[in-house]
């Protein structure tokens, strides 16, 4: 699990500080299912309790992963991963992810216990592996 973390880690603070503007002024909106205006489309209540599980996951599992790091890695490992500037772009994509799964109701349950109940980071990890579509039939 924990080479799972910092992989994650990695991955992210190897793609997260790229940014790239539309050259010829796009105006096209992101998402080209919406209608034009700018009120988000209504979410079911399974949406809601999965995005603020999610929001709630993000910070905690980043802070898993610097944890982990700092105690797997030298100092120079760890000045590599600039921990500063990219556990805040680790935190954003998870949750970005996150919320754009569909989860089933089981699935953001788990997430929610797991956050409630779970203090440290192993067992968090641990708990949060209930989550996954193989755990259903168990």
């Amino acid at each position: 699990m924990r080479a799972l973390l910092f992989a994650t880690v990695i991955v992210l603070a190897a793609c997260g500080s790229k940014h790239t503007k539309s050259e010829g002024g796009d105006t096209l909106p992101d998402d080209l299912r919406s209608s034009g205006n700018d009120d988000p489309p209504a979410m079911t209540e399974l949406q809601k309790r999965q995005a603020a599980a999610c929001e709630a996951l993000g910070p905690r599992l980043t802070e898993c992963a610097i944890a982990d790091a700092r105690a797997t890695m030298t100092a120079d490992e760890l000045a590599k991963l600039d921990v500063e500037n990219t556990a805040p772009i680790h935190t954003r994509e998870f949750v970005k992810s996150c919320k754009a799964q569909t989860l089933s109701s089981r699935q953001v349950r788990v997430y929610e216990v797991c956050m409630r109940e779970e203090t440290e980071c192993g067992p968090l990890t641990a708990c949060l592996e209930n989550a996954s579509p193989t755990a259903e039939g168990q």
